[in-house]
């Protein structure tokens, strides 16, 4: 992982940081939201990572990255994203349609009319170029096929806003915003405003509490993948084992789940050498009773 003074306002952990810290986050998602909307903002509620759960167990939830909610004007969702994983990216027009799904759903109470429904806009900031056209500003609106100019209002907007495009004739404010946060260093502060935003952002590094959560952070992810690699290295491990109980007949689909469920490499490793001196099934499952290795 990155060194926390090396981070940039489009990595998650910074953004989230300085939009959640509680003497400097709304005044940062003040400036940031204006830029994006060309516009003073007015009354401003700012909500790191907005949650909304899955309707059960087996449904997808999401977790919005900076939610802000302007008393006058609606809903704002900010995510900023350097994933270029190219299925990730294919898939950004669903994932936004289903975060658009997730805020209205949580912003609307039971027998309330549909009037009441607030505008809301998705935001995406990208590293990437999201449809290829070279567009630092995308935006997104539903619309009727038949009749593009029909006025149709449904309260819903999405902007992608790549931070090295060159296409359109954006704001140069927003220009400027997009280029720092993409490299959020001394050398791209070119303006009043993003000379204070560098200044807390810079109060926000050397924030001790920060410090302490971005260690936890990076121990736990370090955590999450030496378990990851434990479990690639059992998985390897049982794949190896069927196909040698293969050799000896076909697997029963209960031995079969059995080894598939056993995530311990070192047990894989004595049903290994188990396989290799049985002459059938029938022996290797007699050979694993015998030494007690829980088949």
């Amino acid at each position: 992982m990155k060194k926390l003074e090396e981070m940039n306002l489009v990595d998650d952990f910074l953004a989230y940081s300085l939009t959640s810290h509680s003497k400097y986050g709304e005044e940062a998602s003040r400036y940031i939201l204006g830029c994006i909307l060309t516009r003073k903002i007015g009354r401003l509620a700012v909500v790191p990572q907005r949650s909304w759960p899955g309707e059960d167990t087996h449904k997808h939830g999401v977790r919005l990255d900076i939610y802000l909610d302007e008393e006058a004007n609606g809903i704002f969702d900010v995510e900023p994203d350097n994933n270029k994983n190219s299925a990730d990216v294919e898939a950004l027009p669903r994932r936004v349609r289903f975060y658009h799904a997730k805020i209205d759903a949580g912003n609307l109470a039971a027998g309330e009319s549909y009037r009441g429904l607030r505008n809301v806009v998705v935001v995406f900031i990208t590293t990437y170029d999201p449809f290829g056209y070279g567009r630092m500003v995308y935006t997104v609106r539903n619309s009727c096929v038949e009749a593009p100019g029909m006025p149709y209002e449904d309260g819903a907007k999405t902007i992608f806003l790549y931070t090295k495009g060159t296409e359109g004739d954006p704001p140069e404010e927003l220009r400027q915003l997009l280029q720092y946060m993409e490299h959020s260093t001394e050398d791209n502060v070119r303006s009043e405003g993003l000379a204070r935003l560098h200044e807390i952002v810079t109060e926000i590094k050397r924030d001790r509490e920060v410090g302490l959560a971005y260690m936890k952070a990076c121990e736990i992810e370090q955590r999450i993948r030496e378990e990851g690699r434990a479990e690639g290295k059992a998985e390897g491990k049982a794949e190896s084992l069927l196909l040698l109980l293969s050799d000896l007949g076909q697997v029963p689909e209960e031995l079969k789940s059995r080894v598939l469920a056993e995530k311990d490499p070192a047990v894989l490793d004595r049903w290994i050498r188990a396989s290799r001196h049985a002459e059938s099934l029938k022996e290797f499952m007699g050979v694993d009773r015998k030494r007690s290795l829980d088949l």
